[in-house]
Order: structure tokens, then sequence, then C-alpha cells
């Protein structure tokens, strides 16, 4: 009896193990894809690359754990024809995203913060807040009133607090940010995490606490809520919590000297059509091309991750597979239910689709406008990479390229078509 009841329990952690899915490569047909009409993907990316509208791209499809297409076509260099490979390390840039809000949430499954908690409770210069009403761009001064309530951790996720962007927001928050000296986060040295969000909290808010949806700094500030937290750099939290339990083996704040000529060149566009290489004369200092390889201890966790496809394909499929990848669990599976629910209902977005903690969702109303299933989660990066995840069709999606201007988004969209077409 003993002996039988031992078989029942093993061939039940063989089953509850085996549920979550690892990543293999058994080709097309085994993960559900016409390989026929994946050769449309070929063939569309060699165009792109001809006709000028990027030097290279990279893409990884995932389905039911299985590597159905791993391609990178196009060139690393357009001079030397040196060509672009599917191992490449690219800038990720606001895909660093994700990654940080994963760090919270597994801080929320230890217990160790609300996602209602107040923000002063672990950064004090978020206390008493003020919100912009009138700002003069002759001299960059302005006013303000009180805010209506305390900014929280659930705001931060949700890009509800009312933080704008450093160099990329509107013209109030490039401005008043500028003046006080903070960035979007890359290439900084010289100055601490936790120094620069102590600032940021002293300075206005763009619109009250939970008003409306606004793309800012607020990864930032959970990066550095989880240092204060965790008691260790953001860095060290990412790799050994996320980054080496997974087994993400090319995933860097500093890419290490012994990787550094895998890091993938920076194009930018002369015109549409004409692509040259991007150099710090051509970004803001704060995005110098080869910020990745210059040692930083400034970890921003809304743009500062570099890493390669199947990485990020890793972390993409622990979450698909409810917070497990290869026997280690990273998230409670009701915790990755929250962060993939839409917690934005009455909160005005951009289109019509969705916000969870840390996602873009597709709704009801969006998927009629794409291919993608009610429930996929994407979001993406400066650089010109892209990611979907889609729970129904069990798919993960990635594409990355390397261009800092562009004008053929479009293709983006077409990528994602060309997948879900060739699903049998």
């Amino acid at each position: 009896m003993k002996k039988f009841v031992l078989f029942l329990f093993l061939l039940g952690s063989a089953v509850f193990q085996s549920s979550a899915q690892t990543i293999t490569d058994n080709g097309a047909e085994a993960a559900g894809f016409s390989g026929e009409r994946l050769k449309r993907m070929d063939i569309a990316m060699n165009d792109w690359v001809e006709k000028g509208y990027m030097n290279g791209g990279a893409a990884l499809i995932i389905r039911d754990g299985k590597i159905a297409y791993h391609k990178a076509i196009g060139y690393n260099d357009l001079d030397t024809k040196e060509p672009l490979q599917k191992d490449g390390i690219f800038r990720i840039a606001s895909q660093t995203k994700a990654i940080t809000s994963v760090a919270i949430m597994i801080l929320f499954d230890e217990g160790k913060l609300l996602l209602t908690d107040p923000v002063s409770q672990y950064i004090p210069s978020f206390k008493k807040q003020s919100v912009l009403v009138k700002f003069n761009p002759a001299d960059t001064s302005y006013t303000t009133v009180p805010a209506s309530r305390e900014v929280t951790i659930k705001d931060l996720l949700t890009h509800t607090s009312g933080l704008g962007y450093a160099q990329i927001g509107s013209k109030e928050a490039n401005a008043i940010y500028a003046k006080h000296d903070i960035t979007a986060g890359l290439g900084v040295r010289n100055k601490t995490l936790l120094e620069a969000m102590s600032k940021l909290g002293e300075l206005p808010l763009m619109h009250q606490p939970g008003e409306k949806f606004t793309y800012g700094l607020n990864n930032d500030v959970l990066g550095c809520v989880v240092e204060i937290i965790s008691g260790m750099s953001l860095d060290e939290f990412f790799k050994t919590r996320i980054f080496e339990p997974l087994g993400m083996k090319d995933t860097y704040f500093n890419i290490p000297a012994s990787k550094a000529k895998r890091l993938v060149n920076l194009y930018t566009e002369k015109s549409p059509g004409v692509l040259v290489k991007a150099d710090a004369g051509m970004l803001n200092s704060a995005a110098a091309s080869n910020y990745p390889l210059v040692p930083h201890t400034y970890y921003s966790g809304g743009a500062g991750l570099s890493s390669t496809l199947y990485d990020y394909g890793i972390f993409l499929q622990m979450l698909l597979n409810n917070g497990e990848y290869n026997g280690k669990r990273i998230l409670g599976k009701n915790t990755v239910r929250m962060m993939i629910t839409n917690q934005i209902e009455d909160v005005n977005y951009a289109n019509s689709n969705k916000f969870g903690l840390g996602f873009q969702l597709v709704t009801e109303k969006s998927s009629g406008q794409t291919p993608a299933q009610v429930g996929t989660f994407n979001w993406g990066g400066a650089f010109a990479t892209s990611y979907w995840v889609d729970p129904k069709e069990k798919i993960v999606m990635l594409f990355y390229r390397q261009l800092q201007a562009r004008s053929r988004n479009d293709v983006v969209e077409k990528f994602r078509a060309l997948t879900y077409q060739a699903i049998n």
C-alpha cells in the first residue's frame, strides 16, 4: 500500500512539473505551425532589409514551449555586410519594465509590500507631492496644487501615478526634469538611483494620482523600491532572483567585456530608407549607443537592460507558465493572473487596449483590430524591440531590431500578422 501511495505521489509530481513548459527546439510543425506558411516571414523580412526599412531583424516564435521560428535576417553592419546573429545582444530599453514589475511582485509574494502601500513608505520625498497646474516655457517656472492623495505602488505599476518621462515625455516634463538633472536613466554615472528618485519625488506630478495613464519614470521608482526593500542593487536582485533561476545567461545592465562583440549595432534613419549607424552625436548624451558597455551602477528599472531573444523568451515563457519555468517558481500563479488583469478600467488609455501591472492588454474591444486573442499582453522598447504573449494560443512572439529613429513601424504589425497566419 505504501509503495502504491508513493507511486501516486511521484506520478502526481511528474504531472505537475510537466505542466510548466520549458523551451525546446522541435521545429515549426511540432509547434503547431505550417513551415511552408512561415516562409512568408523570411520573404517579408528580406524585403524590409532590401527596402531600407531596417538593416536587420531577428525573431523568435514559441508555441506551447516549442520553438517554431528563430532567425536573424539582414545585417549587423551595412558597410561590411556582417550578418545579424540571432544570439545578438540587443538594447531592450522599456522591456526592462516587465522585469522590474516582476521583481516588485516577487516582494509582494513574500509579504514585503502591498500594492496599496504609499511610495513615501520607502522614499520619503514622495510624502507631500504637488501637481502641476500652470507651466511657463519661457523660464520653466510653474504653479502647483497639493496632490489629492499619495502615489501608491499600484499607481507606479499601472503608470497612473502622474509621473512623466524625462527627455521623451511632454514638453513640461522634459523641461522640469532637465532643470533638476532627472534623465530617462540610460548612461547615467556618478549618481545613485536613490538620489535621483528622491529628487523626482520633490518635483510636481503631471496630474493627480490615478486620474489617467501617463507613461513615465514609474519603473525607475519601482526599481529603487526593490533596492530599498531587498537591501541589494537592482542588478543583483535581477541576477539572483530572476535571471539565474530561469537560466537567463545573456541579460545585463552592464554587458561583460567577454560578450561586448555581441552587442548589436544601433542604426538610425538619415532619411526614409537610408540608414546610418547611430553615434553619440545623433543621440542625446544619455543614450549614446555604447552605454551598455560603459560600467555603471545606476540601474534604470525602466530602460537599462540589454538581452537576447532567447533569454527574454524564457522570461515570457515563465509568465505564460503562470510563474514557473524549468522547475523554478518565480511568482505565484495568482500573482501572474493579477499582472495580466486589466487594472485601469475607468482610466483613459491611448487606444482600445488596457493595462495590467506592467503590461498592455488586448481587450474584447481591441481584439477585432488584431489577430491577437483577448488577454494577450505585450510591450516593447525604444530601440525597436517588441514582444507579445498570447495565453489562449500559448504563443510567445519577439521581434527585435536596433533602430533609434524609424518611419516604418508598420513592419511590427506585419510581423505579428505573419505569425498568426502560419498557425495550423
